[in-house]
């Protein structure tokens, strides 16, 4: 199953997310990052100080992090995530949640369930009875019913875990080995994910439990799931999470004005990339200024049709200015954009209408220079294995593959 069931699903309803950004003055401000947090604090979206944060690069490192950290869990574990694939690294992923089950430590884990159903190695019926019974509440989050088009519209994409309250994961990856081992066909997946220690945790931790809470009923909080933080670190970081009907234009505008207050550059790596209308606006409105754009795709994909609408949208805005790299090594699955050296931002949105405009999702907004670098330390070693997006190689392309390119660019409202 894949994305072209979403377009099929959702023609019908015929909703376009189009919508203008409230535009930031872009003389007022010294810096793009004080420009964004003006921004977020005007929309009540309130920035935290005092974290410390973790690129993590990579399924391997991802999973080494958490796999300890859960082993010292001592009062809740909590998850969310779009699917956990029953699979290798699954298994002993919830190997370790039962024995912390086993110590006393509360173990809540949230899945989707399109996106379980969408992967090729569903969790069953079956196999989450054995889960429970070790121990491990685990809820599917809006079941698939009769219809499935009732079902299709908004899904839990995100991808979060909160330990005790003091530890933070989100990303862009889920439970699944081929984050580490790769996956046929595409070979080498490339993910970025984030670890968190501070006040933002709390932040992470709200988004888990309204959702835990709004999808079983129980009233789980209180002040044991918010423990004071104690780090020392003094990264400014924020949550921008997106909740359809409640926070639904959060994603998608904190993207475009965060491009909008570029001054020098902005860097990008997404594997879906058919952005918004008002995303796209503010990437040409940088262009327009002189900002120096740079765009990463991956030549490969686990999906078919979105990397012709995604090529397509990217070489439109290479005719603009922009420069756009292939990654070449693999998929390049990252969710991830630098500006100006700044800040930077890793989470679960692509940039597509699917995460801006329908989605459940959530980023982490970092402001701070040294974790900003040590991601871009990453996409400059991922455009090692990266060419160049060149006119010579679009028209060198298929013209089907540059029709449905125009197709999907046509459909963006829907991708």
């Amino acid at each position: 199953m894949n994305r072209l069931i979403y377009l099929i699903l959702l023609l019908p309803l015929l909703v376009s997310c189009k919508s203008r950004f409230v535009a930031l003055e872009r003389n007022n401000y010294a810096t793009s990052d004080v420009a964004l947090m003006k921004y977020l604090n005007e929309k009540n979206i309130l920035i935290t100080d005092s974290n410390s944060v973790e690129i993590l690069n990579g399924g391997k490192i991802k999973f080494e992090h958490l796999l300890k950290d859960i082993a010292q869990a001592k009062h809740h574990i909590h998850l969310e995530y779009f699917n956990f694939r029953n699979d290798s690294l699954n298994a002993v992923v919830i190997e370790a949640l039962a024995r912390a089950a086993e110590r006393g430590v509360e173990v809540r884990a949230l899945f989707d369930a399109f996106g379980n159903m969408s992967n090729n190695r569903p969790l069953k019926k079956e196999h989450l009875e054995k889960i429970r019974e070790r121990g491990i509440e685990i809820v599917k989050f809006d079941p698939i019913n009769f219809p499935w088009i009732n079902h299709a519209y908004h899904r839990d994409h995100r991808k979060i875990v909160v330990i005790d309250g003091k530890i933070g994961y989100t990303g862009g990856i889920n439970v699944a080995d081929y984050y580490v081992n790769g996956l046929e066909g595409v070979g080498k997946w490339r993910d970025i994910h984030s670890r968190v220690e501070g006040a933002v945790v709390a932040q992470l931790q709200n988004v888990f439990l309204a959702m835990w809470n709004h999808e079983t009923g129980q009233n789980v909080g209180g002040s044991d799931y918010y423990p004071r933080p104690s780090t020392k670190d003094d990264a400014r970081a924020v949550v921008v999470d997106r909740w359809p009907k409640r926070t639904a234009e959060n994603m998608r505008r904190v993207y475009a004005n965060a491009i909008y207050a570029a001054k020098d550059s902005v860097h990008i790596i997404n594997p879906y990339f058919i952005p918004t209308y008002i995303v796209r606006g503010a990437m040409k409105d940088a262009l327009k200024n002189g900002v120096h754009v740079e765009i990463m795709l991956s030549s490969k994909s686990d999906i078919s049709f979105t990397p012709d609408a995604a090529l397509y949208t990217a070489y439109k805005l290479m005719k603009k200015g922009a420069v756009v790299y292939l990654y070449d090594g693999g998929f390049n699955h990252a969710k991830v954009m630098s500006v100006d050296g700044r800040f930077c931002t890793v989470g679960s949105a692509n940039l597509n209408s699917r995460s801006l405009c329908y989605d459940y999702e959530c980023n982490l907004f970092i402001f701070d220079k040294d974790d900003t670098e040590e991601l871009m330390t990453h996409y400059r070693n991922d455009k090692k294995e990266s060419f160049l997006l060149t006119k010579e190689y679009w028209k060198s392309r298929p013209w089907i593959n540059r029709f449905c390119g125009w197709l999907g660019y046509v459909l963006t409202p829907f991708m």
